[in-house]
């Protein structure tokens, strides 16, 4: 081989090691040949193809390009990372993507089917600022954080736009506490809103999961409360679907769940307020709720000083915790809430001191409510009494003038009724004045945190309804009944049937039987509210079935009788009218020169 031949085989060597090092298959192309080799495979087993690698990696690579090049482009990337705020009453996971706290767990409680309480979890959940920069609209929830170092029980959370531009969330959370503060900082961030809208808005979303065994009637009592600046509060519908923009600032917001409460307060108060509620369109979905305010703008560095109360919706929790938090729990209307603020509630607290089951606690305070109000049950009884026994002499008033002239009939009832000096109507005041009572306690025990998970006797749960037969939806959507509310409706039965034939109502035509209808329609009424409510009703219609036995025992009525007649003897001058009896005249008078003018 000569000298040519020689420097031929070294060039052709030469190209061919260059050719293979200058058409080598890039990283990507290896990628891209590894996907198809992969996609060829899955399909060969029956799967669905893949997308191209290389198509993917280069749509990544523009898309990635491009974020990173907007505002916050960085901070659109990462991994999610969660971190935990604990003291002795909660957990409050924070996530960097957003820097929100992403799910909160109450210690000690739990839900309906024996699993922690979480009052919201993951994707749930949503909470962020809202502002516009130059080209993009920016939402922090969709955003990673960082984090600047904390513990567990104080955290920060930091979103760059820039190395002296950026938004801090701070928390802190205190020993024994359902609180978590939250201040939120914006350095530098005012000079990148775009000049056209420099609001920011702050953003809450949540999903209310099923706690209670009775989804219906967690519905009804959860929805979005609110306090203003002027000390109003007001809520948005329990019952249905509903929107309302409130126009004052606003101190704070509660996501209200039956039993649960999560309330954002502000001492800079929120603007402009957008408040949304819808009900749940799945079995375990309670509630959606949506809001959206208005955060205090000055085009300066801001600090917001927010804070979240996660907790029980605890009427001494929650007044402790003061802003008015306690008047989420609805406590009734008018008399019938002060009934239940300045009577019902201390009594039952001074109760509850004694470390009592709660059946018992309802008991005694079912003892103490009737007598107190045993003066005026006796009172109705004497004059149903009086009733009783002049029921012969109103028969024989009915016998002589007849039916065909109710006036008359009615004007001498009245002149027998104002001889014996007896009011009609005694018999219904005493029991129209306990009314109160009786309507405080329907508000009172739905609402009580106290009951829940509380078992007695055969109930499992006080605070829901007890099922003793279970059975697929009927009419009304009915499915079990309550063996509570089965035995309170059985006793009120028994009640009226006793009362009926005590007071001689059975001769009243088809008045007898309204007394036995309405029981019964309490029952289908009733069958889906809390136990301890049909055990109050229970105990209450028994104690009123006692007492009508032990005062009948005391009441003679052939006494009752004499004191009437002796009554009727007494010169007219000394039988003065009551205020019942002179208004019931003057009504006769004025229907009596009503019916003479008629007939003219």
């Amino acid at each position: 081989m000569d000298r040519n031949n020689i420097i031929g085989l070294v060039l052709i060597f030469i190209i061919f090691a260059g050719s293979f090092w200058l058409m080598k298959p890039s990283e990507q192309e290896i990628q891209a040949e590894k996907a198809r080799q992969d996609s060829t495979e899955r399909v060969e087993k029956g799967l669905s193809p893949i997308k191209d690698s290389l198509q993917q990696i280069v749509e990544s690579n523009e898309v990635d390009s491009a974020k990173l090049n907007e505002p916050f482009g960085a901070s659109s990337f990462g991994e999610e990372e969660l971190i935990k705020l604990e003291n002795d009453k909660i957990i409050a996971t924070v996530s960097t993507k957003g820097g929100r706290i992403k799910s909160v767990e109450l210690k000690g409680q739990q839900n309906f089917d024996g699993n922690p309480l979480i009052l919201f979890d993951g994707d749930h959940n949503t909470f962020g600022l809202e502002f516009n920069v130059p080209g993009k609209a920016v939402n922090t929830n969709d955003l990673y954080f960082k984090s600047q170092g904390g513990d567990n029980s104080a955290l920060t959370m930091r979103l760059n736009y820039s190395d002296n531009q950026y938004i801090d969330y701070i928390y802190s959370l205190e020993k024994d506490s359902y609180n978590v503060g939250l201040t939120i900082e914006t350095k530098g961030i005012q000079n990148a809103l775009d000049v056209k809208s420099k609001n920011i808005l702050l953003n809450w979303e949540t999903i209310l999961t099923q706690k209670e065994k009775n989804i219906s009637g967690e519905r009804d009592k959860s929805s979005i409360y609110y306090r203003d600046v002027e000390g109003n509060i007001d809520n948005l519908s329990e019952s249905k679907d509903d929107d309302e923009t409130v126009e004052q600032p606003v101190n704070w917001i509660a996501f209200k769940q039956h039993y649960f409460s999560n309330i954002l307060s502000s001492k800079e108060g929120f603007n402009n307020v957008n408040l949304t509620a819808r009900a749940g369109t799945s079995d375990n979905i309670v509630k959606l709720y949506k809001a959206k305010a208005e955060l205090s703008n000055n085009g300066k560095d801001q600090s917001y000083n927010l804070n979240f109360f996660f907790g029980p919706n605890q009427y001494n929790t929650l007044k402790a915790e003061g802003n008015d938090y306690n008047k989420i729990i609805n406590m009734g209307w008018g008399p019938i809430s002060w009934i239940n603020r300045f009577i019902t509630v201390p009594i039952f607290d001074f109760l509850d001191g004694f470390a009592l089951s709660y059946g018992i606690v309802i008991l005694i305070l079912t003892v103490l409510l009737k007598g107190a109000m045993f003066p005026l049950t006796y009172k109705s009884y004497l004059s149903m009494a009086k009733m009783r026994v002049l029921k012969p002499q109103l028969d024989e008033i009915k016998a002589k003038v007849g039916e065909d002239n109710p006036m008359l009939l009615q004007q001498e009832q009245m002149k027998l009724y104002k001889q014996a000096g007896v009011n009609p109507l005694g018999g219904c005041l005493p029991l129209v004045l306990q009314m109160p009572f009786t309507l405080a306690f329907f508000f009172f025990f739905p609402n009580l945190f106290e009951l829940r998970g509380e078992s007695f006797l055969w109930v499992k749960d006080l605070s829901t309804y007890d099922s003793a037969i279970s059975f697929a939806p009927i009419a009304f959507g009915i499915d079990h009944i309550s063996l509570m509310c089965v035995l309170m409706t059985i006793t009120t039965l028994l009640t009226t049937w006793y009362n009926n034939t005590t007071s001689g109502a059975s001769a009243v035509g088809q008045m007898k039987y309204i007394g036995y209808i309405m029981p019964l329609m309490f029952f289908f009424l009733l069958n889906n509210f809390p136990a301890g409510l049909n055990y109050y009703y229970l105990l209450a219609a028994v104690f009123t079935f006692l007492t009508q036995v032990i005062i009948r025992q005391f009441i003679d009525d052939d006494k009752i009788l004499e004191k009437i007649e002796a009554f009727k003897k007494k010169p007219q001058a000394e039988k003065k009218p009551n205020s019942f009896q002179k208004r019931m005249e003057d009504m006769m008078r004025q229907q009596q020169a009503a019916q003479q003018k008629k007939n003219k």
